[in-house]
């Protein structure tokens, strides 16, 4: 997966934008084992469920292929590296444009708290039908990334690691 795709998973990306259909609650055992070494503490469980509808919303406008959706689950102030919310809307125009169909499948795997962000780690995979085709094709998958989520104005966005 390129740097410039991960916004998808969720969001998402990444994890809200995330956008991807099926959502699962972190593995408790398992994910208190991978946790060692991770930033923050253990998400609280509502705020795992608050991603997963944000999550589970932005999948529905992804798949619907509504731009304005999608990107209404992304902070203005969106940025990982040199990826910003313009660069999204631009990625998926791309998506939109190349593909009829799109199907996203993110499994958030663990939500950590950190201050007022929480870094959401998701697995994923997103394919298409290409368009003039009818052909389906994976586009891209990726396994426990993470992205930042921060709630703005009473809802959970996409914000990026700021970097």
């Amino acid at each position: 997966m390129t740097s410039g795709m991960r916004w998808i998973k969720a969001c998402g990306a990444r994890p809200l934008v995330c956008m991807m259909l099926v959502c699962a609650a972190p593995q408790t055992g398992q994910a208190e084992q991978q946790a060692k070494g991770l930033p923050g503490v253990a998400a609280p469980r509502s705020v795992v469920a608050e991603l997963q509808d944000a999550l589970g919303h932005a999948t529905e406008r992804f798949q619907a292929m509504d731009e304005v959706g999608v990107l209404g689950h992304v902070s203005e102030r969106y940025r990982s590296g040199s990826l910003t919310k313009a660069a999204i809307r631009e990625q998926l125009r791309t998506l939109f444009a190349v593909y009829d169909s799109l199907r996203a499948k993110v499994q958030i795997d663990e939500a950590r708290a950190v201050g007022e962000e929480v870094w959401v780690y998701s697995t994923g995979e997103v394919s298409g039908r290409v368009r003039g085709l009818g052909m389906w094709m994976p586009i891209f998958s990726w396994r426990r990334e993470p992205d930042v989520a921060r709630r703005e104005q009473g809802v959970w966005r996409l914000y990026g690691d700021q970097k």
